[in-house]
């Protein structure tokens, strides 16, 4: 099968891979219609997360149709029209018990905190991911999901992490009816962040970027205020000065690792695997919520050793919730969004590629072309 391949740093290409196949009695075989390019995506074709291995095809987001299952799979049958979560999960662990499928205990021999995903890191299991023609499934009955005719694939494949996503940080911040949010970061999840946090009772939501277009993106997708960062010497301050010299009551960082304004430590990072990115973000939004205040962290990070300022947080009283988002557990709400007309997650996606172009893909995206907020690659037909 052809599939994307990562070579290093700015580096992948499209290759000739061995068709997967069923592994274990409870696998699937699942051919790839839609696979979306995520921004955590970015962070490996940056070179910012330990342990990405040459020859590892990227893409957690994947829309397909089952084309084989192994005996002991009973809820999908070859033909099925399928949403895959980034989340492995064996669905009986004591975390998948609880719904934390992101931090399942059983199919990540490599760390102790989270649980597998397609195409990231090996620190993530070392799963091939969906940027390919075909992608194995494992634990067949438990991830995937039968797509409802009346949802599109655009829809979907948005669902499969990047709204889930955003979603789930505005439940980590526990908004209360009325409360001001912030949101670091208008790329998808961000956007997805603020515009689920009015379904949760929002009454002022305010997005932080530094790109005309996505700023605009938040005022007609997320309904959000927005704050250029580019116009304030300290953006604490003048978040503070918009919230009665407060702070908001909830901050939600959807940047991760690579905040702008840190490129040395992206440069290192890239050259010498030092670090997996930059805590500014974070940081924000600790010094921007008010004293007893909420932070949901939903951007990637790898291991950090700049600071994170947990003595403010402590001093101000500040709850911090973060993970990678359990996404199977945001459906069966967001679908009811979506069927009521309430949104629609597809809108987020602005340019479509082929396989076949998906260098061109990364580089568009990650340079911030063409006013790329979300690409999904065309791999199939449905």
């Amino acid at each position: 099968m052809r599939a994307m391949v990562y070579r290093g740093p700015y580096k992948i290409d499209v290759a000739d891979k061995p068709d997967p196949r069923i592994e274990h009695p409870n696998d699937a075989i699942v051919r790839v219609v839609r696979a979306g390019i995520c921004g955590s995506d970015l962070h490996l074709y940056h070179g910012m997360m330990p342990d990405t291995r040459i020859g590892h095809t990227f893409g957690h987001e994947i829309v397909g149709v089952v084309e084989d299952v192994g005996p002991s799979v009973q809820g999908l049958s070859p033909g099925d029209r399928v949403m895959v979560p980034f989340n492995i999960s064996c669905g009986s662990c004591f975390f998948c018990s609880r719904g934390l499928f992101s931090n399942c205990h059983n199919v990540n021999p490599n760390a102790t905190a989270i649980g597998g995903i397609y195409g990231y890191s090996h620190s993530t299991g070392g799963f091939d991911g969906g940027q390919a023609e075909r992608v194995r499934v494992p634990f067949a009955d438990v991830g995937p999901m039968v797509i409802p005719d009346w949802l599109s694939d655009d829809d979907a494949l948005l669902l499969t992490d990047a709204f889930s996503t955003g979603y789930f940080g505005a439940q980590l911040g526990e908004i209360a009816e009325l409360d001001t949010v912030v949101v670091f970061g208008a790329g998808p999840v961000g956007l997805a962040a603020a515009r689920s946090a009015w379904f949760l009772g929002a009454g002022r939501v305010i997005v932080v970027d530094h790109l005309d277009y996505r700023l605009e993106k938040a005022r007609t997708f997320a309904y959000a205020e927005t704050v250029d960062m580019r116009s304030h010497r300290d953006i604490v301050l003048a978040l503070k000065r918009m919230t009665g010299g407060l702070g908001a009551d909830v901050a939600i960082d959807a940047v991760g690792a690579e905040a702008d304004g840190v490129l040395v430590q992206h440069v290192l990072a890239a050259k010498f695997k030092m670090q997996g990115g930059s805590p500014v973000a974070v940081n924000w939004a600790i010094d921007a919520v008010r004293k007893g205040g909420r932070v949901a962290v939903i951007g990637a990070y790898g291991p950090m050793p700049s600071a994170v300022r947990l003595g403010d947080a402590m001093n101000k009283g500040l709850s911090i919730r973060a993970n990678q988002a359990p996404v199977k557990r945001q459906w069966p709400r967001l679908l009811e969004h979506i069927r009521a007309g309430h949104v629609r997650p597809g809108d987020l996606l602005t340019h479509r590629f082929r396989l076949g172009e998906i260098a061109e893909a990364y580089h568009v995206f990650s340079s911030k072309l063409d006013d790329c907020i979300k690409p999904v690659v065309i791999v199939g037909e449905g």
